[in-house]
């Protein structure tokens, strides 16, 4: 059940501080509200240097979304940790290690979506 009183950008927000915690690598914000064919309103990518440094990110993005009264809907990858995917409805969070980053690609994927990087 998604908290009311957050938008979908503010999730996403609280995701990428969690991200930027651990020290995640090349973190973006993709904007899909307004893109074909979307099911979600934001995409949060990132990549770990690790398959722990990966779990450290995905438990870091849970905790800290937890706290803000928020569940993942669904999540996939945990055991091998080398793409996890932590579905909020709203927002996706997509936490990589670089070679599967690099092989899916995804950001290429949404020609139409409003890319933020993240510093």
């Amino acid at each position: 059940m998604t908290n009311v009183l957050l938008d979908a950008k503010a999730l996403s927000s609280i995701a990428v501080e969690a991200l930027q915690e651990k020290k995640g690598r090349e973190i973006l914000r993709m904007d899909l509200r307004d893109a074909d064919g979307s099911v979600t309103d934001f995409f949060v990518l990132c990549t770990g240097t690790s398959d722990r440094h990966v779990q450290a990110l995905a438990d870091s993005v849970m905790e800290i979304m937890s706290k803000n009264g928020e569940k993942p809907h669904n999540k996939e990858g945990i055991d091998k940790a080398e793409w996890i995917l932590l579905d909020y409805v709203n927002i996706v969070v997509h936490i990589f290690q670089g070679d599967t980053r690099a092989f899916f690609r995804l950001e290429d994927l949404w020609g139409d979506a409003k890319i933020e990087r993240i510093e």
